[in-house]
């Protein structure tokens, strides 16, 4: 071991993972004006691509932290649709193709409707490593963001004011301490924070091995089927198009008893039934797929949050979705007790509303991978392909989900004020525009073009379609509350919006809303953040 003198840090919150999840919750309490230190035992983002699909909800969180056009402009552009394409090999014509509009297409229709059914945002297709590399970018230039590449946790302790943790700094060989108010575990499926807490996980079904090549080609026969953005074939291989050039990946399962003893671009070349033309093979990872959600979400002064509190397989794209969400939700909570405006129950929230998003999203994953599944053994078992495309045709609702993406409701939540009587209904396919305490609030287009979402403030914000709602964001000021006053002469948010008075989270999500004042404010603003402090 080195002798350099180790240091002591004391910082608000320390993240371990600079990944997506945990440089968006570093760039979300950074938004709230809380500091952070980031550690993450890479030097720099994966080389491996993970993740490429952001959809839209998560581009409306990005797009409040002012980084979805540089998201989007390292992406895949607009033009290009997401298409799944089912083959029974790249030999033999296409079984069925599930079409997914383009961004353009997307964006053209949310201009054609302005009810509260469109978002504000569309999915963007993306690769995991280039979103990751941004995004840690973004979060170490920012001044309240410390981010320390090399630096992996071994340990922690917690006492009454929080969190000890001792961590190594790879290219020193240096040990150092962090004392922090709180952790946030960050660092993936195998996380090491999880581990050191003893967490376990409510598994779907068992884990199962894969392999993913990621290769350069511009072999025609890659498009035989067409400008598919994913390629499920028969024989188990799953390609995807990167850069809609000649950047791809192909993912297998390894199958009971099978090892890598042989050359994985061999074993992808055996699987495809199709010898390719591989100019550059970019990386190759070997991964674990699972339906796991984490016990419980916090211990003490540590949080859990992204692939650390549930591991998810990469169909559907539901792994970095959730935890896009998790990081801006726990963000701003932290930041609002750390900022001394809320209360402790306010974090005993985040489980009771993030988890069950886990636990439906990864039913969602397995839905999706049946149909995987049945497909290939459609195929095996000899079904003829018109069979095969008419089962598909049933299932293409599996891609248009808008719904899963933004209709999840904190209907259990401690910090909403939930109304008696039935909630309106949920569809998969569609947003349902609501006001409803609990889901995302309706996104509308004003009369000089802007978005109600582009007028929210940072923290609370009180949406008044009355002008009675003044006093009782000043009764909030008096008790430290930061609320935004958001006065809104509109018939069409006043009709949509269903209340004259709606109170709104800074993740865009309502909390309590009524036609006139309460009879007690108080506790009303004593439930929405978390009691007493």
């Amino acid at each position: 071991m080195s002798t350099n003198e180790s240091l002591a840090f004391t910082v608000p919150v320390l993240i371990v993972g600079a990944g997506p999840v945990g440089s968006v919750l570093a760039l979300e309490l950074a938004h709230h004006g809380v500091p952070s230190m980031v550690i993450d035992r890479a030097v720099g983002p994966s080389k491996h691509p993970k993740m490429d699909y952001i959809n839209g909800r998560s581009m409306e969180l990005l797009h409040r932290l002012g980084v979805a056009d540089e998201v989007r402009a390292g992406g895949i552009g607009p033009e290009h649709n997401a298409n799944f394409v089912w083959t029974r090999g790249f030999d033999q014509p296409t079984v069925a193709t599930w079409e997914h509009a383009s961004v353009d297409e997307w964006v053209e229709r949310y201009a054609q409707v302005n009810d509260g059914s469109a978002p504000t945002q569309p999915y963007q297709r993306v690769q995991g490593s280039l979103l990751e590399g941004i995004l840690r970018e973004r979060a170490t230039g920012h001044p309240l963001v410390d981010v320390r590449d090399g630096w992996t946790f071994t340990e922690l302790y917690q006492d009454d004011t929080g969190v000890v943790a001792t961590v190594v700094d790879s290219t020193t060989n240096t040990w150092h301490t962090i004392r922090a108010r709180y952790l946030v575990a960050c660092d993936g499926g195998s996380s090491t924070v999880r581990q050191f807490l003893g967490i376990g996980a409510d598994n779907n079904g068992p884990r199962t091995q894969f392999v993913s090549v990621y290769f350069k080609s511009s072999d025609p026969v890659l498009r035989s089927h067409g400008r598919g953005f994913v390629t499920v074939e028969a024989s188990g291989v799953t390609l995807v198009s990167r850069d809609e050039r000649d950047t791809w990946t192909a993912s297998l399962r390894l199958f009971e008893g099978e090892t890598l003893t042989e050359d994985p671009v061999e074993l992808v070349q055996r699987r495809l039934g199709v010898r390719i033309a591989i100019d550059e093979v970019l990386s190759i990872a070997q991964w674990e797929g699972a339906l796991a959600v984490a016990a419980t979400y916090r211990r003490g002064s540590v949080f859990l949050a992204g692939d650390s509190a549930h591991q998810f397989y990469p169909t559907g794209g539901h792994g970095a979705n959730t935890g896009l969400g998790d990081a801006v939700d726990l963000g701003w909570k932290l930041g609002a007790v750390v900022n001394g405006w809320a209360g402790p129950k306010l974090l005993d929230s985040y489980e009771a509303e993030r988890r069950p998003v886990a636990l439906f999203n990864r039913e969602m994953c397995a839905n999706l991978l049946e149909v995987w599944r049945r497909f290939a053994q459609l195929a095996r078992d000899g079904a003829s392909s018109e069979h095969i495309a008419g089962f598909l045709a049933e299932e293409t609702h599996q891609g248009d989900n808008g719904g899963i993406h933004f209709g999840y409701r904190y209907v259990d939540s401690p910090v909403i004020c939930a109304e008696d009587g039935p909630a309106p209904i949920w569809r998969w396919r569609e947003l349902v525009p609501t006001t409803w305490p609990g889901g995302r609030a309706p996104s509308l287009r004003l009369a000089d073009g802007s978005n109600v979402f582009d007028h929210l403030g940072p923290e609370l914000t009180l949406v008044d379609t009355s002008g009675d709602g003044e006093p009782l964001v000043r009764r909030a000021a008096e008790r430290g509350i930061p609320v935004r006053y958001l006065r809104i002469d509109d018939d069409t948010v006043a009709k949509v919006w269903e209340r004259a008075l709606v109170l709104v989270r800074p993740d865009q999500h309502v909390c309590w809303r009524a036609d006139e004042a309460p009879a007690d404010w108080n506790a009303v603003l004593d439930r929405v953040v978390g009691g007493a402090r």
